[in-house]
């Protein structure tokens, strides 16, 4: 079991837990409520709330690259060594983004056809991201301050980019396999929103990657609370100024995509990506998280097992309900039911493996004796 002893590594552990149950809900929900229950509020609101386990997932990927890089330069690591660390662990979690993908081309044999081994998954594109960190990294030098600085650009880079990479500026030259890292074109004639491309998702990772340089400052380490505080309202002011620039008569691009490309969109997720790192850091520091066992940061610590196999009970051949034909009650009893099988599943393997064991390299969690 997990006793989240020290906020500062509770916190990532709890988020990740909430993006799995998010991600529960959202696949659950999805796979199998029938034709009538998909037109109610509810699944529109269940879906709603599927837009922030990716991006929560990226965003903590950022944030722990960021600690990770600064205990290893602590260390005295030199900046080839931090980087060839980083990109190596980067490349590892690409590597099992495309063993998952072989996994379920296997098992959806013989309907699953080839092209399914090259999509672009969330482990895909972690992983990615993980090496394009540690390249920005490498690249930038510099302290903690313009390393966050350089994050914040590429972020805001990628987000301003995006809509015309899935338009007017559609890298139409390249094999498929490539262009799909760019927009999700896969094997379609259009962008595919439902896959997990670059370009927005890899900025919501270095926008994590700036947060952890912040929080691995001399300031933010004497001021923790009021730092965490600053984060939270900075998250809000921005939800508040992307909704202001989204409802301008005036707009950028010639295509506009709020729920899919827009800078607008991505601004307000990184918004509440904020404000929910505030949230999460007080209940662990003050809430009942810090009173013992803590189902979500269990969950948290396993992140990628319960991924990988709710999947396959999920939307896979050994799926517990019938798809697509089950009433909003018949479908939430399953969830309840994923949600206590995984989280055993993650008890076993902490078990297994003795207590803090890790089993999510796509969040590349520091180990617990990171201060």
């Amino acid at each position: 079991m997990s006793t989240p002893a020290k906020p500062r590594l509770a916190y990532i552990d709890w988020m990740r837990g909430l993006a799995c149950v998010l991600m529960f809900q959202t696949h659950c929900y999805d796979s199998w409520l029938g034709a009538e229950a998909r037109k109610s509020t509810f699944f529109m609101w269940s879906q709603l709330g599927g837009t922030l386990p990716a991006p929560l997932f990226l965003f903590l990927a950022g944030i722990s690259f960021a600690l990770v890089t600064d205990k290893l330069r602590q260390r005295g690591a030199d900046p080839d060594q931090v980087a060839r660390t980083t990109i190596l662990r980067g490349a590892e979690i690409f590597g099992l983004g495309v063993l998952f993908r072989l996994q379920e081309y296997l098992l959806g044999l013989p309907w699953s056809p080839w092209t399914d081994l090259l999509r672009v998954d969330i482990l895909n594109t972690i992983g990615f991201s993980m090496m394009l960190m540690g390249i920005v990294c490498r690249l930038a030098g510099g302290g903690r301050g313009r390393s966050a600085a350089v994050a914040v650009g590429v972020a805001l880079a990628i987000a301003l980019a995006t809509p015309l990479l899935w338009t007017t500026w559609r890298l139409r030259g390249l094999p498929w396999p490539l262009e799909s890292y760019v927009n999700g074109v896969h094997t379609f004639k259009q962008p595919q929103a439902w896959l997990f491309p670059v370009f927005p998702w890899a900025g919501f990772a270095f926008s994590g990657l700036a947060t952890g340089f912040l929080l691995v400052s001399d300031w933010v380490r004497r001021r923790e609370i009021q730092a965490f505080a600053l984060l939270g309202g900075a998250g809000a002011a921005i939800v508040v100024v992307a909704r202001g620039f989204d409802h301008h008569p005036r707009q950028l691009y010639g295509v506009y995509d709020f729920w899919h490309t827009s800078p607008n969109f991505f601004l307000i997720r990184v918004g509440l990506l904020l404000a929910i790192l505030l949230g999460v850091y007080a209940w662990c520091r003050w809430g009942a998280a810090s009173w013992g066992f803590s189902p979500m940061i269990q969950l948290g610590q396993t992140s990628l097992l319960v991924y990988w196999v709710h999947i396959e009970f999920v939307y896979g051949r050994f799926s517990l309900l019938p798809k697509r034909a089950m009433s909003i009650g018949g479908a939430s009893l399953g969830l309840a039911v994923i949600f206590v099988a995984m989280l055993l599943l993650s008890l076993a393997r902490t078990r297994l493996k003795g207590r803090g064991a890790e089993l999510a390299p796509w969040a590349f969690r520091p180990r617990p004796t990171t201060p």
